[in-house]
């Protein structure tokens, strides 16, 4: 890695740095509605000016590569399809003294990956970032290109979820 010194006189002497907030869509699109983050972001990044403190990613299904886009974050909203054992189409918001439950409690496919993700982070004696895991009980997992249409018809207010959560951050 090249480390160039910093000039006093330069506050923005650093290129790539991070932005404070990520907004990560997880899921596989090849199985259907688990594919509701990787679409809600791609929506987000089309309909959407994205502040420039803000990065949207679709982390798609590339577990402990991600590594590398969370570190040094201050906020992480992920967004995903989540298994809670409640109707399909259900909105999930968890944050706070929710998501350490969340990890207790296998809810989600991409769970594991981001939970060993946030283990190397405090391992490593990163400052964790803020979670917040927005996402949509699943109708439909099996091998297909297609939302089902109950998860279809609740991705207005996913997107408008993931807005507020922006918002209450202080984001518009």
């Amino acid at each position: 890695m090249l480390s160039l010194p910093l000039s006093a006189s330069d506050p923005h002497a650093f290129f790539d740095a991070v932005t404070p907030v990520l907004v990560l869509g997880l899921g596989n699109i090849l199985l259907q509605d688990e594919g509701i983050g990787v679409r809600v972001v791609e929506q987000l990044q089309r309909d959407y000016r994205i502040p420039d403190d803000v990065e949207v990613l679709d982390g798609g299904t590339a577990g402990m590569a991600l590594y590398e886009h969370i570190i040094e974050r201050q906020h992480l909203l992920v967004v995903d399809a989540v298994k809670t054992g409640r109707p399909p189409g259900t909105l999930v918001t968890l944050s706070g003294d929710q998501v350490p439950a969340f990890f207790r409690n296998k809810v989600s496919p991409h769970q594991l990956a981001l939970s060993d993700i946030l283990a190397a982070l405090k391992i490593s004696g990163t400052q964790l970032p803020e979670l917040t895991v927005v996402g949509i009980e699943p109708l439909n997992l099996e091998t297909g290109l297609d939302l089902s249409t109950t998860v279809t018809e609740k991705i207005p207010a996913l997107l408008e979820e993931v807005v507020q959560q922006l918002t209450t951050l202080g984001y518009t």
